[in-house]
Parts: C-alpha cells; sequence; structure tokens
C-alpha cells in the first residue's frame, strides 16, 4: 500500500477521533460513551460504507493503540485489590461466570450450534476493562466505592481470561505458551526491581527524573520502548503482547515512584490523545456488517449470553455491600467485552474451530455491548456526594485501587 493511500486513511481516522470528542461537547445530553462514536465512525469511513480508509493501513498503529489500551488498564490496578473484599467478590463473580459459560456453551456445542467450544466459553467471561477505563474516567465513575468493585470487576473479566487464552489458545505448543507467561513473569519482577533501583537515589534515578519533562520525555520514551519491543517480538502471538503490555501497565505505576503522576499524565496525552483512538476506529472499520446482517438471531443470542453469563453473577456476588443500582451498574459494567471477543474469534477462525457466522455474531455482540451497556451505565450514574451516606467512602489505603 502506497505513502499516499495510509496517509488518507489516518486522515480519516483522525477526522473521526477529533469529531468524538466535539460532538459530545457540544451536545451534552447525549450521554454516550466516546467509544461508541469512534466505533461508529469507524464503520462509516470504514471499506464497508464511505470507503475513506483501509484497516491494513493504520494496523502497527492500531497494534500500539491496542497496547496502550491494556497498559493503561494494567495501570489503573492496585496489586492489592485480591486481598480486599472488592478482589476477592471480583474473582468469585467471575468463577461463576466460568462454570455458568461451560455448561451453556457444552449445550450450544451438543445443539450443534457452537463447535470452538473453548473460544467461545471464554468470550462470554471477557470484560473490556481497557476499553472502558476511559469510559469511567471521564464520567468519575472510578471514584468511591463503586470505583472500587467496578475496577476488581474489571480486572478479574480482563486479566484471567487473557491468561487462560494464553495457555489455551495463544500458541499451539502449550510449553511455549507456559514459557511465554514465565517470560511475562520474569517482565513483572525485573520491573519490580527496577523501581527499587530507582527508590535507592542512585544515578539512574537521577537522570530519569531529570529527563522527563521538555524534549527528552524519558519516562514516556521508555514505556512506548517497552510496548513496541513487546510486539515486534510477540507479532505472530498477539495475545502474549496483550497480556504483556497488561502486566508492564500493572506494575508501571510502583516503577515509575515518586513520578507516578507525571508519567500517568503523559500516558493520557501518547494513548487518548493519539493511539487509542485510532485503535477504536480500526476496530469499526473491520467489523463484517455483511456476516452480521445474515445472522442476526446469533448476534442477539450471543449479546444475551454475554449479559446473563458475566453480568448476573455480579448482582448476586455483591449483594450487602452496594444497592440495587449499583449492583446493575457493575453488571453491566463486567458484562461489556470486545477487545478479547474479536481476539478469541480470530483465533477459532484460524484454528479452523470456529464457524464464519459465529465469529461475526461474537465480535457484533461484544460491539453491541459496547454501544448498550456502558450507555446505560452511566445513565444510572449518580454523583458520588449522591450516594447511600449508610455506605462510608473507601478508606485512604484503599484510594489508589480507584484513583
Amino acid at each position: 500500500m502506497d505513502v499516499g493511500s495510509a496517509l488518507d486513511s489516518l486522515l480519516a481516522i483522525a477526522v473521526v477521533a477529533a469529531l468524538a470528542p466535539l460532538l459530545l461537547g457540544l451536545f451534552p445530553r447525549l450521554r454516550v460513551p466516546q467509544v461508541v462514536l469512534l466505533l461508529a465512525g469507524g464503520i462509516v469511513v470504514g471499506p464497508q460504507v464511505l470507503g475513506l480508509a483501509t484497516p491494513a493501513a493504520v494496523e502497527p498503529l492500531a497494534d500500539l493503540g491496542l497496547g496502550f489500551v491494556f497498559l493503561l488498564a494494567g495501570y489503573e490496578i492496585d496489586q492489592r485489590l485480591h486481598r480486599q473484599d472488592a478482589g476477592r467478590r471480583a474473582l468469585l463473580a467471575w468463577t461463576v461466570s466460568l462454570v455458568l459459560a461451560l455448561g451453556v456453551v457444552g449445550l450450544l456445542a451438543w445443539l450443534g450450534v457452537v463447535r470452538a467450544f473453548v473460544p467461545v466459553a471464554l468470550a462470554m467471561t471477557t470484560t473490556a476493562f481497557g476499553t472502558l477505563v476511559p469510559i469511567l474516567r471521564e464520567n468519575d465513575m472510578l471514584r468511591g466505592r463503586l470505583g472500587r468493585y467496578l475496577v476488581a470487576g474489571g480486572a478479574a473479566g480482563e486479566l484471567l481470561p487473557i491468561l487462560a487464552i494464553a495457555v489455551f489458545l495463544g500458541i499451539g505448543n502449550r510449553f511455549v505458551a507456559l514459557l511465554s507467561l514465565a517470560a511475562v513473569v520474569v517482565l513483572a519482577v525485573l520491573l519490580g526491581v527496577a523501581s527499587r533501583v530507582m527508590r535507592a537515589g542512585n544515578r539512574l534515578a537521577t537522570v530519569f527524573v531529570e529527563r522527563q519533562h521538555e524534549t527528552s520525555q524519558i519516562t514516556l520514551r521508555f514505556t512506548v520502548l517497552l510496548l513496541v519491543l513487546l510486539l515486534a517480538v510477540t507479532e505472530r502471538f498477539h495475545l502474549d503482547a496483550v497480556l504483556g503490555a497488561f502486566v508492564a501497565g500493572m506494575v508501571l505505576r510502583r516503577w515509575a515512584g515518586p513520578s507516578a503522576p507525571v508519567l500517568e499524565e503523559k500516558l493520557d496525552v501518547a494513548g487518548h490523545g493519539f493511539l487509542i483512538p485510532i485503535f477504536f476506529v480500526y476496530s469499526g472499520m473491520t467489523i463484517d456488517l455483511r456476516a452480521i446482517a445474515e445472522a442476526p438471531l446469533r448476534l442477539l443470542l450471543f449479546f444475551a449470553l454475554m449479559v446473563a453469563v458475566r453480568g448476573l453473577p455480579a448482582l448476586l456476588v455483591h449483594l450487602g455491600v452496594l444497592s440495587l443500582r449499583e449492583r446493575v451498574q457493575t453488571g453491566l459494567v463486567t458484562a461489556t467485552a470486545l477487545p478479547l471477543v474479536v481476539a478469541l474469534a480470530q483465533i477459532g477462525l484460524r484454528n479452523g474451530t470456529m464457524l464464519p457466522e459465529n465469529a461475526a455474531a461474537l465480535v457484533g455482540a461484544g460491539v453491541l455491548t459496547v454501544l448498550v451497556l456502558p450507555t446505560v451505565a452511566v445513565a444510572l450514574h449518580r454523583p458520588a456526594v449522591q450516594q447511600d451516606p449508610r455506605h462510608e467512602a473507601p478508606a485512604p489505603e484503599d484510594r489508589r485501587a480507584v484513583e
């Protein structure tokens, strides 16, 4: 593809990315998550409608944007969550979802509706936390009691399926898959050691502090280097790069140390200002509208199963700690899925185990969850000052988990 065509595609995507927040600013009553407008804009400028842009022209930038999505998702998570009530309930809810998914998809496989048992079952348990972070943040839903449980539920619904995919589906050789996971663990350990070195006050720490602003931007450059390295090394096994980006984000705040607030601002600028919108517009461009139109009932079936399998356990698990409205919001948020659903559909098609109509319907259902569920959750949201006063605010030591 020539440079001119690539620039034309990038220009069309830039127009969509710029117009999305503008429309939300001009029409404040339009309580639609920005990602919905980006996906819809991708469909419009993509090859199936106006044909102003082609996915292949911006695929490398979209891959980097996907890496930033998972990096920032991991960055929002406090590793202490699993020791808190929110983390334990999130793990229980995901486990219940997994059991339900295995049972429901097993029945569909017995009926001959589904052929790729494992990918479809895992798709029912995913949460698009990386996709949801900008939505939740811009609507101030990551703070307070509700925010703590939303973060925990999103983390469980994204990290645990990624681990399962990497082991069971990401690579044909199971031994290599386990080595890949071990490599990610080593990465986390190395970054943890690096954080201690940074706090030791040596020359390296001084260089990072002195050169993190103006033209050097050393912390941001090393973050981008880490992401590009992961994407390059795992080019043929993209899910492992996603896992690495997610884990890297989890330890990045600790690695940054005192520079964490500064680095967070830089990541927001680079990610949400440029790369992440490209990924969402690209995702809209790749949606197979014709296949979805040919099997609308499958799409609605998968959509209903995603809401039931992933959302209903949240209603039950959070009894006693969240109000009914907040439990509904938690169920809607945790049932929202897209990036991993796309990846699972691609794996099923590549392995020849998933029917093409099921792959298209599964992706379409994931898109529908992004279009509908966060919008309803946002519409139900109330400012923190209006929350039930009987529930106390999170303890000071827990606020990092939701800020």
